[in-house]
């Protein structure tokens, strides 16, 4: 084992660390977390959990396998890689509610073996396709009779918040979530709420009471940790039907904006005809079987359809990103359906997730997590180039920067949807063009294959920068 590398993000918790190699992902386990580790290890807990795709698999790794500085851990297993890293600010609202409930099943699972988490954060949750599932196997531990939820605010903030905020007030989380990675406080949404939506047991319980206790233990610190060591306990029954309660009515939550958007409908109604279309699919197919990347990006995926072509023509795994939030909740439904190895995520491509959170470092950023094997972005440069005024050249450097092959759509000005962009507003894009793209493109790679698919002059070009 050579150049070890511990993640930045695992830090918080001295019961052990996530640590890379060549590839390969470990963990260690501390001597604090041993008895723990053992007791839900040998009750098969931890391997049940597994069988049942709620826990990420772990391997025990021998001593002699273990890197030197490993020496001081009592345990070290190997997980299996997440294909893509995505954070909950990324997520649509289908993901985050997908992710809630197997949070919520996963602690069910646990309680009826005897077993708990210690917290509730939704970055212990990763995504395989459209499959949730959780990646930190220190969080489960012995269940302690009469004790109390204590991730029960952190799920709230985390999980519950999130979804409301769409699901009652039609606004989408992901940028506040980005801007507070802990999550939407329960007093901020409390104060956001219209009176209307107050008075069901559930908002009332989970949001508006939560909100008051919080901040009456602000206001008096002292009397609120009194009183919490006074508390009652709570028992097993009483804490599985909170769990229970909270699934039921996460279950039920959809989105409030879920009417039709810009591009929501793109897939259905769009400026190519049924040949076009196919020809497109045709294009990434191929170049998908022509170089058959393990992890591709879709830059502008919408509902799928050219993340499936490229599956189908031989991409292992696919990674697609828009803006449009019913588009994406949309695409999420497909791979759930279709059992698709294809993850949709939300991105402002203008303003791309950054390096954040401690040191800046604990959240890898879109440009780090985001160079892969190949790249398709296509009916997207002009969305940069003509709606954000980014200049031409520098969309193309940063769309070949994400892979060593892909392939671009070019929309021309003669585009009736580029005409519709310019129609209230001057053209200032004297370089706007197809000859100022290729010049760009052949200064970083050799131009493979190129075709029109549209009428009015939209081309896709095949790049490849290995040679």
């Amino acid at each position: 084992m050579s150049a070890v590398r511990r993640n930045a993000g695992s830090y918080r918790d001295p019961s052990g660390h996530v640590y890379e190699s060549n590839g390969r992902i470990f963990r260690t386990i501390n001597e604090r977390a041993r008895s723990h580790y053992e007791a839900v290890r040998d009750k098969g807990i931890l391997a049940a959990a597994v069988q049942k795709g709620l826990l990420v698999d772990s391997q025990e790794l021998e001593k002699a396998q273990w890197d030197a500085g490993f020496d001081a851990a009592a345990y070290v297993v190997e997980h299996p890689r997440i294909p893509f890293v995505s954070y909950p600010y990324e997520w649509p609202f289908r993901a985050l509610k997908a992710a809630a409930l197997h949070h919520l099943d996963l602690q069910l699972t646990l309680l009826e073996q005897d077993a708990a988490l210690s917290d509730s954060s939704a970055y212990n949750v990763q995504f395989i396709g459209s499959h949730p599932v959780f990646i930190d196997l220190l969080s489960v531990r012995p269940y302690q009779p009469g004790e109390f939820w204590i991730g029960h605010r952190q799920f709230c903030e985390q999980f519950l918040n999130p979804l409301l905020l769409q699901a009652k007030l039609g606004i989408a989380f992901n940028t506040w979530y980005r801007g507070n990675l802990e999550g939407i406080p329960t007093a901020d949404l409390a104060r956001a709420l219209p009176l209307s939506s107050r008075f069901s047991w559930n908002m009332l319980s989970q949001v508006i009471l939560q909100a008051k206790l919080q901040a009456k233990a602000t206001d008096a610190p002292a009397q609120a940790i009194q009183e919490a060591k006074k508390s009652r306990s709570l028992s097993r029954a009483a804490y599985q039907g909170m769990l229970h309660q909270l699934r039921n009515w996460i279950a039920k939550l959809q989105p409030a904006n879920t009417g039709a958007t810009v591009w929501g409908n793109y897939a259905k109604d769009n400026t190519y005809t049924g040949s076009e279309a196919q020809e497109k699919r045709r294009f990434v197919a191929e170049f998908a079987a022509k170089t058959k990347p393990g992890v591709l990006i879709d830059i502008g995926c919408n509902t799928g359809d050219y993340s499936v072509a490229a599956l189908e023509g031989g991409a292992s795994y696919v990674v697609g990103f828009d803006f449009d939030q019913r588009a994406l909740d949309l695409a999420f439904s497909r791979s759930e359906t279709e059992t698709l190895n294809f993850l949709p995520l939300w991105l402002d491509a203008s303003n791309p997730s950054p390096d954040q959170g401690w040191m800046q470092a604990e959240r890898a950023g879109f440009g780090e997590r985001a160079k892969v094997d190949a790249v398709v972005a296509l009916a997207f440069e002009h969305h940069l180039a003509i709606a954000k005024n980014v200049p031409l050249p520098q969309v193309v450097d940063w769309l070949v920067d994400r892979a060593p092959v892909g392939v671009i759509e070019f929309v021309p000005k003669d585009d009736p949807t580029v005409k519709t962009m310019l129609a209230l507003r001057e053209d200032i894009f004297d370089d706007y063009s197809v000859e100022t793209f290729t010049n760009r493109l052949t200064q970083h790679a050799k131009i493979v294959q190129q075709q029109t698919v549209s009428g009015s002059g939209r081309t896709l070009f095949f790049y490849d920068r290995t040679s």
